[in-house]
């Protein structure tokens, strides 16, 4: 029998990738970079949109983990949650709450101390294995 990748329908696919969702999810909010990366392919690609415009791209896991640490800096506290979640063949696309506390001043404007509220998505794309291999962020 040849090599097949797992139906959409499959119930444990479906509970394996929205468990890695809410594993990585979990280490955001807990600033854990080390369990955010956990579930990632060495070639993960990540790419931040805003406004709709791409404002970052990583190609691997290094430059993720390099970004994820620095990002520690910019807040005092964050909260990713999960407002919904659509699974399709190859992803999982997440609608999420962001919320944070400013933990320095932004050349945006934003201050020390200041709420920031946002909504969007991510898409998290999973290759034939489980490993996550695209991580899209979108407000």
């Amino acid at each position: 029998m040849e090599n097949q990748e797992p139906k959409l329908t499959s119930a444990s696919l479906l509970n394996e990738r929205t468990e890695k969702i809410f594993r990585y999810l979990n280490a955001y909010n807990k600033m854990d970079v080390e369990k955010m990366i956990a579930d990632f392919d060495d070639e993960i690609n990540f790419q931040n949109i805003m406004n709709g415009e791409k404002t970052m791209e990583l190609r691997n896991v290094e430059e993720f983990k390099q970004q994820a640490i620095e990002a520690l800096s910019y807040f005092s506290e964050r909260e990713q949650s999960i407002e919904s979640i659509t699974h399709s063949h190859i992803s999982t696309e997440i609608s999420i709450n962001y919320r944070a506390i400013a933990a320095m001043d932004f050349p945006n404007g934003l201050k020390k101390g200041d709420e920031v509220n946002l909504s969007g998505k991510s898409i998290f794309e999973f290759s034939a294995d489980g490993k996550i291999v695209r991580l899209t962020d979108i407000a």
